[in-house]
């Protein structure tokens, strides 16, 4: 890939990394809110006397929020700018999580996550945008895994410090003071947050009625590049966010017989491989565009042999070895999933960057939320047999290999027919 900056690239630069770093930080609290039931679900269970599907629910319904979401957030993004709409975010996440610290009910609970998950939803895809419109094209993959790197440290301090906080202080207090962090992101979006450089404003965007928002949303879905990155979203993220937003807890507590304390350090490490995996992937990328795919499957793969193995494995529990290896290798689904943007961004032009990432997006949360549901239920339904109920990680990835099989030929080959449009393009230029 060429390190040249195309015409009209943004500079990057300090002010970049300043302004980028204020959406960023949006996006962290807005994972420390939604990954926090994460470590909460043994006392959510508790203090709302629920049992495993309802349990699930608190996720699935934040997550059918967030994904349901995505496509008007890209069409707000392309609309309205990133300031305004991380602004709206951080004021509706904030509400959430003071919702749901005061909840004496579990359906006053479930509206906190259901807010909560609207105002989360509002941030990735800005993150996204804002980096777009800071940063060169050429440093878009390393810029999303960087996003995506923010994001699981944000899922560290969860785990870490809400952990301790909801064990020390107890459950209001924890969820309470938390959300003072949402105040203090609001307050730096709207002091400091700019949508673009100067000199870099987009082209005015066309009278936006109900056929313009249809027109969009369809021109993106016909790119091949899209419907790609939505699948390997949808086929990468999901068995690391299921872990970690409900139910590795319980797994490892309940099924394979640790203490809390052992199974927190093994949701950490899970989050530190992430970031570690994140910094590799990006560079990789960075360097050489072909590999998207094979890491992409390379991870979907090393992940289903891994699950197996565990839940496969003779005795009452799998050793401590295959556990610690499993949740390094599940540490590499966010990272992986962050790829599905690489084959959207360039597939769709400028104009159409927040649809089609909305539409990326919706992928690996749609699977998350089905198999958070699907889990809860067949616990249920066998008397919490942790073998069956994540047997379902394999149909999803099943579905979702065969579906990007079926289109990595259509995009490469319009990857191809742009690649030499733009280059005639470029000998047509006149000096």
């Amino acid at each position: 890939m060429s390190a040249t900056a195309l015409p009209g690239d943004p500079p990057g630069g300090r002010r970049a990394l300043a302004v980028w770093g204020i959406g960023v930080s949006v996006y962290f609290v807005a994972v420390i809110f939604r990954t926090s039931l994460g470590v909460a679900g043994l006392d959510a269970a508790d203090r709302f006397h629920v049992n495993a599907s309802a349990l699930s629910t608190f996720s699935i319904l934040q997550l059918l929020v967030y994904a349901g979401m995505q496509i008007p957030v890209g069409l707000l993004v392309d609309r309205l700018g990133t300031k305004k709409v991380l602004a709206l975010g951080a004021v509706l996440f904030t509400a959430g999580q003071l919702g749901f610290a005061f909840s004496p009910s579990y359906g006053t609970a479930l509206a906190s996550r259901a807010l909560l998950g609207c105002g989360d939803a509002l941030t990735f895809i800005s993150v996204l945008r804002l980096g777009a419109r800071w940063f060169p094209a050429r440093r878009g993959p390393l810029v999303a895994q960087f996003a995506g790197l923010v994001g699981m440290a944000g899922n560290l301090v969860s785990t870490l410090v809400l952990a301790r906080l909801l064990h020390g202080v107890g459950w209001t207090a924890a969820f309470a003071g938390s959300a003072a962090a949402g105040a203090v992101v609001f307050v730096l979006v709207l002091l400091f947050l700019k949508d673009r450089p100067e000199g870099h404003e987009p082209e005015p965007l066309p009278h936006q009625g109900a056929a313009y928002v249809r027109r969009q949303i369809a021109a993106a879905w016909r790119e091949p590049g899209t419907r790609l990155g939505l699948w390997v979203h949808f086929t990468t993220q999901f068995p690391a966010m299921v872990f970690l937003l409900l139910w590795g807890l319980p797994f490892l507590v309940e099924a394979q017989g640790l203490s809390r304390a052992t199974a927190g350090e093994l949701l950490t490490l899970v989050v530190l491989s992430n970031m570690v995996v994140g910094l590799v992937y990006g560079q990789i990328v960075a360097r050489h565009h072909g590999a998207r795919l094979p890491l992409a499957l390379g991870t979907v793969g090393t992940t289903a042999a891994l699950w197996a193995a565990t839940l496969a494995y003779p005795g009452p529990h799998a050793p401590m070895w295959l556990l610690i290896v499993l949740c390094t290798v599940l540490g590499a689904c966010g990272p992986a999933s962050m790829l599905g943007f690489d084959f959207a961004r360039p597939a769709n032009p400028p104009e159409r960057q927040g649809t089609a990432s909305g539409i990326t997006n919706m992928g690996g949360f749609v699977a998350s939320m089905t198999t958070l549901l699907a889990v809860g239920v067949l616990l249920d339904a066998t008397g919490d047999d942790y073998t069956v109920a994540f047997s379902v990680v394999f149909v999803l990835q099943a579905l979702g290999v065969a579906q990007i099989l079926r289109l990595r030929k259509q995009a490469a080959r319009r990857e191809r027919e742009r690649l030499v449009a733009s280059r005639v393009e470029t000998v047509h230029v006149p000096a």
